[in-house]
Formats: C-alpha cells, structure tokens, sequence
C-alpha cells in the first residue's frame, strides 16, 4: 500500500472516572473495531484525566500526528465536562451556545415536555467552527473541528455518533486478518515466525499465547492490506511453522 493510501487515526479517552476503575472502558475496542473495517488504522490511544491542560496537549499532539483523532467522554452536562472548552482551547477559538445544536435540543425537549435548563444548554457549547455529528439516541450533538471528532462516553451515544460520521471521513485500504491457532508454545515456533516476518516484512504479525485445556497454545495473527501478500493460509512455500 502506497504511504499516501495510510489513513490513521488516534483515539482520546477523556475521564477521571477511567483512569480510576470506577468506569470500566468500552469504547476502545469497539472504536478500534469499526475503524479497521472501514480502512481507518487506530495508531494510538491515550487515556487523560479531566483536566483541561491535560486535554489540550493530547489533542494537539494527537491531531499533528494522525489523519484523525476521535474523542470520547467529557460533553455531558455537568462543571466536570470540560472536553468541549478544552478543544476550543486547543485551536485557539472561542465556545458558546451553538444555534444549530441549540435548536436540535429544544425540540427534543419540547417533545419530551421538559425545560431545556442551563444544564442541558452546556452540551449545546461548541467551539467556533465546529460541524455537528448527530447523537441519534439522545440528541445533544457531538462535534467535529478540523480532523477532531468529539463523541460521547456512553458507549451506545458513542456509537450513534461513531456511525453518522463514517460516511464524511477518507478512509484507506482496508486490513485484511488471519488467525492461526496452533497447539505449540510460543517458544517453540518463535524463530521459524521471525522467518516468516524477514520474508514478508509487509505483513504485521503477532503472536499471542494462552493455555487451551490445560496445555500451551500460540495464535499467529496476521494483518496486512494486501490480499496477494496474506496468500493462501497453507502454502508450501517459505519457512512453515
């Protein structure tokens, strides 16, 4: 695949409440999951705490390094939910109530017969800027600004909003995986393997050992973008483990 063809991606996990057990991660993998199958390549996911200058130098550092950052967590409505002050921060732009999301939160209230209160308007506060990305499940948006998209914790939210922005992002060739499970310990085929990655250094490989029954078992996973390159799963040719 040529460099150019390499769409990439770096994941920001917003949340004290993350860092400190209480709320166990579910985003992560299913973030990393969606975006291998459309041709996006997860590089890097950092976890920060909810603090502001935190926020700001992973985002600036993530988004210089990546095609894409993804966020999740911190725009909800409470004083702790700095995520939306903390991006605006970080591309030197104002925030208020956005009139779009404004509008959008309004009437789902209106249709809910509540009072849109000024808790609820604080999830309405965008930077300068901002396009909005649809929350289909609880409408207050999330948010994108330049190559930063802003999405919620709650892993359903998160990924209503996940899939509206899909269709708006470049995506790359997609990677293609195989799984080979052998009954051997990982000791036992860890040089034949280094052969086989010296011989197709295109091809990412990995092995992942575990005990099945009782007994040492290897997983060779192989990762690549190139249906030539993967092959078929037993040819006779190379080294064989």
């Amino acid at each position: 695949m040529q460099q150019e063809d390499k769409v990439t991606a770096g994941l920001l996990v917003i949340g004290d409440e993350i860092l400190s057990g209480r709320t166990k991660d579910k985003n992560i993998g299913a973030i990393a999951d969606h975006l291998t199958t459309i041709g996006i390549r997860l590089s890097e996911v950092r976890v920060v705490p909810d603090i502001e200058d935190e926020i700001v130098a992973a985002v600036n550092a993530l988004r210089a390094r990546y095609t894409y950052v993804f966020t999740t967590g911190g725009i909800g409505p409470t004083h702790d939910d700095i995520t939306a002050d903390s991006i605006a921060k970080a591309f030197g732009v104002t925030i208020d109530v956005d009139p779009r999301a404004r509008a959008l939160m309004q009437a789902a209230c209106d249709a809910r017969g509540v009072e849109l209160t000024p808790a609820r308007l604080r999830m309405a506060r965008l930077p300068l800027g901002s396009q909005l990305v649809e929350n289909a499940i609880s409408i207050a948006p999330g948010f994108r600004i330049d190559n930063v998209i802003v999405m919620a914790g709650i892993p359903d939210i998160m990924r209503s909003m996940l899939e509206a922005v899909t269709p708006h992002l470049k995506t790359g060739a997609k990677m293609l995986s195989e799984t080979i499970p052998l009954e051997r310990p990982e000791s036992q085929i860890a040089d034949l393997f280094a052969a086989h990655q010296k011989r197709y250094p295109d091809v990412a490989m990995g092995s992942y050992p575990s005990l099945r029954d009782g007994k040492p078992a290897t997983d060779l996973v192989l990762r690549c973008t190139d249906r030539a390159e993967r092959g078929p799963r037993h040819a006779e040719s190379g080294p064989r483990v």
